[in-house]
């Protein structure tokens, strides 16, 4: 079921006042706010939902509580319409930071950022780059391609979507194992970049264009040459990535960054 749009040039109005809304029941402060699905990649369909992430702090009285009943760390809010909505505590954003976490990662390079605090980003970059960790971003990625391959694509009708939440992770995995740093949101820089022209490619811009003009839940039959590359790159990393463990550094840059963001403590 589709849902009707709002006009183009009311939806980023629509999702801000919608943050403020979140900011003023729940008592937050919105850092950072941006787009982290299929439009955020290149690929949406006409009516595809707008995934907004966000990562807010809470007061400072709240991180020293010592009791045990501490305030959740998600805000979660209902999907209405096209806007799905929903974000992270400061504090668990920098622990998922600590621990490589690819979707973290790729909220903090969107291309489409609706909020963000003065200097934010410029503070985040130094430690995105110290702490982004090649080896368990690709575990994901194949974790994700794997399961996206045996549960959508093997029926003689498909959910053409699907093939791109294949492709894109098994194009994040080269773009990592080629040592070229951190994945690229856009969908397309990774095909033109990994993919040489060819029947692959033209495949792969085929999908594109009915991913972009089709409806959300566009079903048809298997692409043969899809199929062929994905099974051939599961294959080839049925051992999983060719890549190496990278040293940590530990988390007193993280509890350094926590601190001076906290309300009333940011370093000016």
């Amino acid at each position: 079921m589709s849902h009707p749009l709002p006009s183009s040039h009311s939806i980023t109005a629509t999702i801000l006042e919608r943050l403020a809304v979140i900011e003023h029941t729940h008592a937050v402060r919105i850092l950072y706010a941006c787009e982290s699905g299929s439009r955020a990649w290149g690929f949406a369909s006409p009516d595809s939902d707008y995934d907004v992430r966000f990562i807010y702090v809470r007061p400072r009285d709240e991180y020293l509580r010592i009791d045990l009943e501490r305030c959740r760390d998600v805000i979660e809010c209902p999907i209405e319409g096209v806007f799905d909505i929903n974000g992270w505590d400061w504090r668990k954003a920098l622990q998922l930071l600590f621990k490589g976490n690819p979707p973290l990662f790729e909220w903090l390079h969107s291309p489409m950022v609706y909020r963000a605090e003065s200097g934010f980003q410029a503070a985040m970059q130094p430690l995105i780059l110290r702490y982004y960790a090649p080896l368990p971003c690709a575990w994901h990625y194949l974790h994700m391609a794997r399961g996206n391959y045996r549960e959508y694509l093997q029926s003689d009708q498909v959910r053409l979507k699907k093939y791109l939440y294949v492709l894109r992770p098994l194009l994040a995995i080269g773009w990592l194992e080629s040592g070229r740093g951190i994945v690229p949101m856009p969908f397309r820089e990774l095909v033109e970049i990994l993919i040489p022209p060819g029947a692959l490619r033209e495949a792969i811009d085929h999908l594109l264009h009915i991913k972009q003009s089709s409806e959300e839940l566009a079903w048809g039959p298997r692409l043969p040459a899809l199929n062929d590359w994905i099974e051939a790159e599961l294959a080839r990393l049925a051992q999983g990535p060719a890549l190496q463990p990278t040293d940590h550094p530990g988390s007193e840059p993280l509890n350094v960054l926590f601190r001076a963001w906290l309300p009333e403590g940011r370093r000016q």
